[in-house]
C-alpha cells in the first residue's frame, strides 16, 4: 500500500532523513534561495524563510505560498517578488513574526508549455510536498500546522493540492482561483478562507462561487469574502486582512 503523504511527512519530522540535496544560496528580504532535486532528477528551487533562533526553540508551522503566473520561471526570485510579494512578506514582517513565528516556502515551477491551470502547480504537486517534507526533516515544523496559500495561478494550485491531499495540510487560503466543484468534497473537513475579486477580470468570480457553494452543499464551514469592487489583484487586500493570520495559525490538522 503506498503510504499516505501526511504520515510521511510525521515520519519524516520524527525519524529524520537525508539531506535531499538542499543548497543554501542568497538571501533576499530573509528568504533564503535554495534548490530541491527529486526522484526524477528534476530540479526546482525554492525559497525559505527561517524564523529567528529565539522562535525556533519550539515547533512553527509552516506556510506554503503557490506563486501566481508572474513568479514563473527558474531564476528563483520572482514567486517573492513584484505581484508575489503580498502572499510572502506579510507572513515574515517583525511584527507578524513576533505575534505568530512562522516558515515560509515559496516553490517556483517553470512553464511547462501546456495549459497552466492544469498543468501547472497539479503536474509538480508530489515534488513540492517532497520539499515540505525535507525542510520539515531539517527544521522543527509542526505537522499539525502545515498551511497552504496561493494566488491565480497558485489559487488553482491550493484547491487542487487540497482536493487531493487535504490530509496533509490544517488550512488553506486560496486566493482568485478555481477548480472542479465536483471532487472539492474532499476537502470538507479543512479550514477554508477563499478570496475573489467581484470585477477580476481574468479569473471568473464565479470560479470561487461555485466550488464555496459545492463545499457548504458537503458540510463545509469554508469561509468566503468577495470584494465587490476589486479586480483581479484581490491578494493587495486579501493578505491586508487583519484577522487572517490570527485565523490561520489557529488552525490545527484533523487526524
Amino acid at each position: 500500500m503506498k503510504p499516505n503523504l501526511a504520515h510521511l511527512l510525521v515520519a519524516a519530522l520524527i525519524l529524520g532523513g537525508p539531506a535531499s540535496e538542499i543548497a543554501a544560496q542568497d538571501v533576499v528580504d530573509g528568504f533564503a534561495a535554495r534548490s530541491f532535486k527529486a526522484s526524477n532528477g528534476d530540479t526546482m528551487p525554492y525559497r525559505l524563510f527561517v524564523p529567528d533562533a529565539t522562535a525556533r526553540t519550539q515547533r512553527l508551522p509552516l506556510i506554503l505560498y503557490l506563486h501566481g503566473g508572474g513568479g514563473v520561471g527558474r531564476d528563483n526570485q520572482k514567486q517573492i517578488s513584484g505581484g508575489n510579494t503580498a502572499g510572502t512578506h506579510s507572513w515574515t514582517t517583525t511584527e507578524a513574526q513576533r505575534k505568530h513565528p512562522a516558515f515560509v516556502l515559496a516553490p517556483q515551477f517553470a512553464d511547462s508549455g501546456r495549459s497552466p491551470r492544469v498543468n501547472g502547480w497539479p503536474d509538480v504537486a508530489e515534488t513540492v510536498l517532497d520539499i515540505v517534507a525535507a525542510v520539515s526533516r531539517e527544521f522543527a515544523i509542526d505537522a499539525d500546522r502545515i498551511y497552504v496559500t496561493g494566488q491565480s495561478l497558485g489559487g488553482y494550485g491550493t484547491w487542487d493540492f487540497i482536493t487531493k491531499h487535504p490530509d496533509v495540510f490544517a488550512a488553506a487560503v486560496p486566493l482568485c482561483g478555481g477548480g472542479d466543484p465536483s471532487r472539492i468534497g474532499a476537502a470538507r473537513t479543512l479550514p477554508i478562507w477563499a478570496f475573489h475579486g467581484g470585477q477580476d477580470p481574468v479569473v471568473p468570480v464565479t470560479e470561487s462561487r461555485e466550488l464555496i457553494a459545492a463545499l457548504r452543499r458537503a458540510g463545509s464551514p469554508a469561509k468566503y469574502t468577495e470584494y465587490p469592487d476589486v479586480g483581479h489583484d484581490v491578494w493587495t487586500r486579501a493578505y491586508a486582512e487583519p484577522d487572517l493570520a490570527d485565523w490561520l495559525v489557529t488552525q490545527r490538522r484533523r487526524r
